[in-house]
């Protein structure tokens, strides 16, 4: 099933490096970072896990949780404060199974000097991997796509992003989306291109009353044409 934004994320039941996982109940009220990897001990793999626990704050400031599927996880471990920041969980997902996980995870905290502090989901039935998409219909059934979903609190898909096996993944974009996506439900703004946390953002074309601008955007704005109007970040 091909999953789109704005789409329920699918539920499941699934076993895990930290037992066995009820997907929606997990996440609870937080945001989710659902990812994964080829295969266990593998390098780049390795490093994508390592640099996410790393972001636990980050990812806790966000309201995110981080959730890895494997079929694999290190970056990942460093990003634990970066998730904490943002309420954020992450998990990886995987199709070895929970024993060859938790091997892995040592030598990720060994080699990348941290602990792996999410889960990864041990997805040897397929079941994940099938609701997500995971399995390319010209690769080895064995090993899943490298894919990334950002899913809000309200279950939905805000994010999807594919890599080649050969390329880890950037999670400083992954932690800017989530930024971007959690300023813009609160604010009647868009964020431009490069944008990062605590730059000028772009008021909507939709809110044209200049009454309701002075309103909404107290800092003021500079319109550099009438559809392009700059504002200092509300929430900053």
């Amino acid at each position: 099933m091909t999953l789109r934004l704005g789409d329920i994320a699918p539920d499941f039941e699934q076993e895990s490096s930290e037992g066995r996982i009820r997907f929606h109940e997990w996440l609870g009220d937080s945001w989710g970072v659902l990812f994964s990897h080829p295969a266990d001990f593998t390098p780049v793999c390795t490093t994508e896990l390592g640099f996410t626990a790393k972001l636990k704050d980050e990812f806790a400031k966000r309201s995110v949780k981080a959730i890895a599927l494997s079929v694999d996880p290190v970056f990942t471990a460093k990003l634990k404060d970066e998730f904490a920041k943002r309420s954020v969980k992450a998990i990886a997902l995987s199709v070895d199974p929970v024993d060859s996980h938790i091997k892995w995870i040592d030598d990720i905290n060994t080699t990348q000097n941290t602990q792996v502090n999410f889960p990864i989901l041990a997805d040897a039935d397929r079941k994940v991997s099938d609701l997500y998409d995971l399995i390319h219909p010209n690769a080895s059934d064995t090993l899943t796509v490298r894919s990334l979903f950002v899913i809000d609190p309200n279950k939905k898909v805000r994010l999807t992003i594919t890599y080649p096996a050969s390329t880890g993944r950037n999670f400083h974009e992954i932690l800017r989306v989530i930024d971007s996506l959690q300023l813009t439900d609160n604010y009647k703004v868009a964020t431009p291109a490069n944008w990062v946390d605590g730059d000028d953002v772009v008021i909507v074309p939709s809110i044209k009353d200049e009454a309701e601008i002075k309103e909404r955007f107290p800092k003021g704005y500079k319109a550099v044409t009438p559809y392009l109007r700059l504002t200092p970040q509300p929430n900053r």
